[in-house]
């Protein structure tokens, strides 16, 4: 079952990444993730980098954002839908930000409470920063950026 939330594919630049990599906690069950694998993908300054990127945007919002990092398959939209509902005890108030580097292909996805305060039209322009980084070889910088943006639209979580 896929949780309702934004149709967002957009193509991006280059970049080969052999492994499936989770970030912020979530890992693969079909390979699991070692210490050699993160090297070869990210430098662990890179990975402080995601990490804070994706706790200060989960902080701030009271959304939990996450992040996937590998190949998407052939439906890139129903992995990305499959991998958001399995992100969160809570994926209506999630934010998945899906990226298959080998097939230039962004997905975001948002559960039904996530998409209310994140619409389409905002995650379109945050996958369009990030493209723009990614285009520059600048796949963490856009990645950080992509969430800021996307956090500052959700705007901060109302106690309300």
């Amino acid at each position: 079952m896929s949780t309702p939330g934004t149709d967002i594919e957009t193509r991006v630049g280059p970049g080969h990444y052999e492994a499936d990599s989770y970030v912020d906690g979530m890992h693969d069950t079909r390979e699991p993730i070692t210490e050699e694998k993160l090297d070869a993908i990210f430098s662990w300054q890179e990975l402080a980098r995601l990490d804070e990127a994706l706790t200060m945007s989960s902080r701030e919002t009271g959304l939990r954002f996450t992040l996937y990092i590998g190949d998407l398959g052939k439906r890139t939209r129903v992995r990305a839908e499959e991998l958001h509902a399995a992100s969160a005890a809570d994926p209506t108030h999630a934010v998945l930000l899906a990226l298959s580097p080998g097939q230039r292909v962004i997905e975001v996805v948002t559960g039904s409470a996530a998409a209310r305060r994140l619409p389409d039209r905002a995650c379109a322009l945050a996958v369009l920063s990030m493209t723009t980084s990614f285009a520059g070889g600048d796949l963490v910088g856009g990645i950080v950026n992509g969430l800021r943006q996307m956090s500052d639209q959700a705007g901060r979580l109302r106690t309300h």
